[in-house]
Order: structure tokens, then C-alpha cells, then sequence
């Protein structure tokens, strides 16, 4: 005896894997955006506690790379783009505890605080992920208007 199915609705979590990129342009806002926060926030001062200033210019700078990668690589799900962007944060964090003159160098510039930084912290690891996490959540919205 053959039973009828009906047809099977997708899940959320199907119809999120075949979301379509964001646009260029949009992206593009997004990054500037960050970027531009993430410089206020660092560099002007408002009598923000040295924490919020600290952690929200790290939260800033991962989410950063988040929007980079999923640019770059607008066919990877976005699972794979939090898991790559947390895996370069994370690297980059631990890449704080190698030292060489050249290197200490390069961190102590503009450049180089604002690209490396200068001293390690796992706490920054955790900065990192959250924002990683909240990027992929809005994310997640935008692409999901687009459909």
C-alpha cells in the first residue's frame, strides 16, 4: 500500500544554505561601516570605559574579517565563513605571542596595531567570536530580505 506524502517544506536551515550573496555595494557598506566604528571607537576619545573601547575596537575588527571573507567568498555557507573567520581572529591572536625585532617593530606603527595588534589575550578570542557569532546572525537577516 503506497501512502502520499505531502511535499516536505524546507527548513530554515535548507532554504539559509542556498541564500543568494549580498550585494557588492552592500558589502562594501558594511565593511566601511565597521571599519569606521571600529576607528571612532579606538581612536576618539567619548569617556567610554577602557573596556568598551578595548573590546568593542576587537569586536569591530573581527567582524571586520567576517565581512571580508564572506565578500571573497560568497559561495561558502555561512557556517563555513564564521568557522574560517574565527579560525584567521584566533591565529592572528596567537601570532601576538611570536616576537621578533622586525616584527615588534611593524606592531608598534599604525599599521600594525591596527592589523596585528600588539598584545596577546584570550579574552580577545572571546571578543572575536561573539562578534563573529552576531555577524552571522545579521547576516543571516540580510541575505534572508534578499530572497
Amino acid at each position: 500500500m503506497h501512502i502520499a506524502h505531502e511535499p516536505r517544506t524546507k527548513s530554515p536551515t535548507a532554504r539559509l544554505e542556498r541564500m543568494r550573496p549580498r550585494p557588492l555595494a552592500l558589502s562594501l557598506v558594511l565593511m566601511a561601516v565597521t571599519m569606521i566604528c571600529g576607528l571612532v571607537i579606538r581612536f576618539v576619545h567619548f569617556g567610554l570605559p577602557s573596556a568598551v573601547v578595548k573590546y568593542g575596537g576587537s569586536m569591530l575588527w573581527a567582524l571586520m574579517i567576517y565581512w571580508i571573507i564572506s565578500t571573497f567568498l560568497p559561495s561558502l555557507r555561512l557556517c563555513a565563513v564564521a568557522l574560517l573567520t574565527a579560525g584567521i581572529t584566533t591565529a592572528v591572536e596567537f601570532f601576538k605571542l611570536s616576537h621578533a625585532p622586525a616584527l615588534d617593530a611593524f606592531r608598534l606603527t599604525l599599521p600594525g596595531i591596527l592589523l596585528l595588534g600588539r598584545f596577546f589575550s584570550a579574552w580577545d578570542i572571546l571578543a572575536y567570536w561573539i562578534a563573529i557569532a552576531a555577524g552571522v546572525l545579521l547576516d543571516r537577516r540580510i541575505r534572508s530580505s534578499l530572497l
